[in-house]
């Protein structure tokens, strides 16, 4: 999908603010925190750590926002993939609302650090979700109710199809749940901005520098191939990425595909005949489709969902042709961009953040709504750390299950899973 040394061929890497390349680690150095993993969670969790005053080394094995923060497909969404229901049935209601509302505070933190540290993202508040079948359309209005009623969230506007068609120069939808709080900003602009937040907060970054091994002593020792970082604490970020570094970690984990195309230019005027405000747009498909502007006035869109660890043979053509199900009238247009990477979801979908020794700490499982939950996923960290820990220990909370089949078997099975949602879909 991509090399190790380069961002992905991507719209967002052709049109990335300029960002220097920070070295690769050599020798022996001493922190007080080692963050490993350069996206969104770590430098979040880098820069928090570094405005309470630690020294703080950040370790990244490819580029800054070489993974999933980089390349995604933008979209800010509050709550959890894995649904309120999910929470409330392991925490309770109580911690499911306090669960809810960081998730909002992840929301907000972005809008704070866009605004503190200047960064240039493209960042636009609006996303909605669409149904496509009659069950989906009264699941939205659910959602709607349940958020409304039991957590007080009032952002969320039910539209019939007439007014999903106002929005949009589609009929493939038949209602949406509109919400002026979530939006959508460039991945990897954001992540480089945040890195370079952390960096003027004193946070040393390494890219180039894959670790290898973590001695969890006291302090623990994080090597890699040309150095090694002694810290009284880590925290590892690697998210899908981990590879081999964690097996225990690894296995609670799948790295699942998705792929995004990225239009030419179609003009101002054409662009808001297809998408009337600047919002994010996102159906409820289990496989499910999700587009946006982008600055220049591009289509930007994803979807094509891989659980089978492989390259679909000719994703431009299959994601495009996803596309023109959706707006048929853009036959003409040429492609320009494609490109695809790895997101991690867990079993459940809830995020999985916890602690791999009293001083290693771990932040993964964000299941497609990394861009809100890293962010605040990293304060949490952070907090934690320093002494605060009760937010962080409310995730701690939930359960994980391994994937069946073990290395082997794992991904056949759920490969076989996913075509079950993709007939789901089609019902």
């Amino acid at each position: 999908m991509t090399n190790d040394t380069k961002h992905a061929l991507s719209y967002y890497a052709a049109s990335a603010n300029p960002a220097p390349e920070h070295p690769a680690l050599r020798g022996d150095i001493a922190a007080d925190v080692c963050v490993i993993g350069g996206g969104i969670a770590g430098c979040s969790t880098a820069l928090e750590l570094a405005e309470r005053g630690y020294k703080v080394v950040l370790l990244e094995g490819r580029r800054i926002g070489w993974g999933a923060s980089g390349r995604s497909g933008g979209q800010a969404i509050g709550g959890f993939a894995s649904g309120q229901s999910k929470l409330v049935s392991q925490v309770g209601i109580e911690n499911a609302k306090r669960m809810w509302d960081i998730s909002l505070e992840g929301l907000q933190l972005i809008r704070d650090r866009v605004a503190k540290h200047n960064i240039d993202c493209d960042l636009h508040w609006g996303q909605m979700h669409v149904a496509i079948k009659p069950r989906q359309r009264a699941m939205l209005q659910e959602e709607q109710h349940e958020a409304e009623r039991t957590y007080g969230y009032r952002q969320l506007k039910f539209l019939e199809r007439e007014q999903v068609e106002s929005l949009l120069e589609t009929k493939r939808y038949i209602a949406g749940l509109y919400d002026s709080g979530s939006g959508h900003l460039h991945p990897l602009n954001y992540t480089l901005g945040m890195a370079a937040a952390a960096s003027a907060a004193g946070v040393t970054i390494y890219e180039h520098s894959l670790v290898t091994d973590i001695n969890y002593n006291q302090p623990a020792v994080v090597t890699t191939a040309h150095g090694r970082v002694q810290a009284k604490f880590v925290v590892l970020c690697c998210n899908a990425y981990m590879n081999r570094l964690v097996p225990a970690l690894r296995s609670r984990i799948m790295p699942v595909g998705t792929y995004i195309v990225a239009t030419e230019s179609l003009g101002e005027q054409r662009m808001q005949r297809l998408i009337r405000e600047n919002i994010a747009v996102t159906d409820v498909n289990f496989v499910l489709d999700y587009f946006r502007r982008s600055a220049d006035h591009r289509l930007l869109f994803g979807g094509r969902v891989s659980y089978s660890g492989l390259d679909p043979f000719n994703t431009a053509n299959a994601t495009r042709k996803r596309m023109l199900n959706v707006f048929p009238q853009l036959s003409d247009v040429r492609i320009e961009y494609a490109w695809g990477g790895y997101v991690d979801i867990t079993m459940s979908r809830a995020p999985d953040f916890g602690r791999l020794a009293p001083h290693i700490y771990y932040l993964q499982g964000f299941s497609g709504h990394g861009i809100a939950l890293t962010g605040i996923a990293g304060r949490l960290a952070a907090e934690a750390i320093a002494g605060q820990a009760e937010r962080f220990d409310l995730f701690t909370r939930l359960k994980h299950r391994n994937f069946p089949g073990g290395e082997l078997l794992r991904t056949p099975a759920l490969v076989l899973a996913m075509l079950w949602y993709r007939a789901r879909d089609l019902l």
